[in-house]
């Protein structure tokens, strides 16, 4: 598994999960676009934070400056720039940089605000809930595409408990303290190794591509949602090809060509796969153990393959040469097949 192709694995993966947002935000209502992430963000939450805080050292710190320091730790892995600025044991804040990993360029011109909203209502405002303590809410400055100063705010632990609507205010009129690059945390260096955090920022993205199909699935229905994610994923590796083909040092040639970038790029991935070449010009691409999938829901596995292999048909089909590609299951894995046209 070569460093190269890990980073282009995740670069991928953001490119797609960017790619779906604009999708749906073009498609679909703004009230969709808020449901989608607010689903999105509250299982990403239920998933990851609490599972996290040890890995992070994070056990046993104040609730507010824990949640702070969280926010700034598993972005960063992520390769998202988060800032932390600590008022007191029961004050921290978190000020997201641009340019926004989440709506990553000019992309962030299509984005509604109902995105962001339901990405803090999902998460920032769960917070202490998961962690047990009733006084623990999130006070949102500033916000992403709102033309303001980035996603900012604060976790603050009141004197009293909070009922839902407090969990969560918004205070456009406050301002950050000033940064101290001194006393920004990281992650215990003994446990991530540079292998490691390249790694957690590739399924850092791909984590997004398999949670946000889910919860699409759960707001539009698997036929529009699968509609929706297929065809962003077909234009995502049609767009993408040329970069992930440089990445990797891949040649833009015929189906030998197509075969040994799909080996490079899975091996990104940790998939193991094998090359056969077949009568008049084919090449089968044997993959096994698929990483896209591991320890998803079987109910689930079939709709996110038939999305995420559209993002290598695209890419196969923006070679120069033409060319025809298949896939079909085999095992715990698939069979890829490129033929000449």
């Amino acid at each position: 598994m070569t460093s190269k192709a890990i980073a282009a694995q995740a670069d991928l993966h953001h490119q797609y999960f960017l790619g779906l947002q604009l999708m749906v935000a073009v498609e679909e209502s703004k009230q969709t676009v808020f449901d989608w992430m607010f689903r999105l963000f509250r299982r990403q939450h239920e998933d990851k934070f609490l599972s996290s805080f040890e890995k992070l050292g994070l056990a046993g710190q104040p609730h507010a400056v824990a949640c702070a320091k969280y926010h700034v730790l598993s972005n960063g892995m992520g390769g998202v720039a988060v800032e932390y600025m600590e008022e007191s044991d029961t004050k921290a804040w978190v000020r997201f940089r641009y340019p926004r990993w989440m709506y990553a360029g000019p992309a962030i011109c299509g984005i509604p605000v109902e995105a962001s909203r339901g990405f803090i209502y999902g998460w920032y405002a769960q917070n202490g809930v998961s962690l047990g303590n009733p006084r623990l809410g999130y006070v949102c400055v500033s916000e992403d595409v709102t033309g303001q100063f980035g996603l900012c705010g604060y976790f603050k632990e009141y004197d009293h408990d909070l009922s839902d609507e407090e969990r969560l205010v918004f205070a456009p009129d406050e301002r950050p303290p000033a940064f101290d690059p001194a006393v920004q945390p990281a992650p215990p260096a003994s446990e991530w190794s540079e292998e490691r955090l390249a790694k957690a920022n590739r399924n850092y993205a791909m984590e997004y591509v398999r949670n946000g199909l889910r919860a699409l699935i759960e707001v539009v229905g698997q036929t529009r949602a699968l509609h929706l994610a297929k065809h962003a994923a077909r234009l995502t590796g049609l767009q993408n090809y040329q970069a992930m083909a440089a990445a990797i040092d891949a040649t833009d040639a015929g189906p030998e060509a197509a075969a040994h970038f799909l080996v490079s790029m899975f091996e990104g991935l940790g998939d193991a796969c094998e090359i056969q070449r077949l009568d008049e010009g084919g090449i089968a691409v044997v993959q096994d153990s698929l990483r896209i999938v591991r320890g998803l829901e079987a109910d689930l596995r079939p709709d996110l393959l038939a999305c995420w292999n559209e993002l290598w048909r695209g890419a196969i089909h923006a070679h120069r040469t033409f060319m025809n590609v298949t896939y079909e299951p085999q095992g715990d894995g698939q069979i890829w097949t490129i033929r000449p046209v």
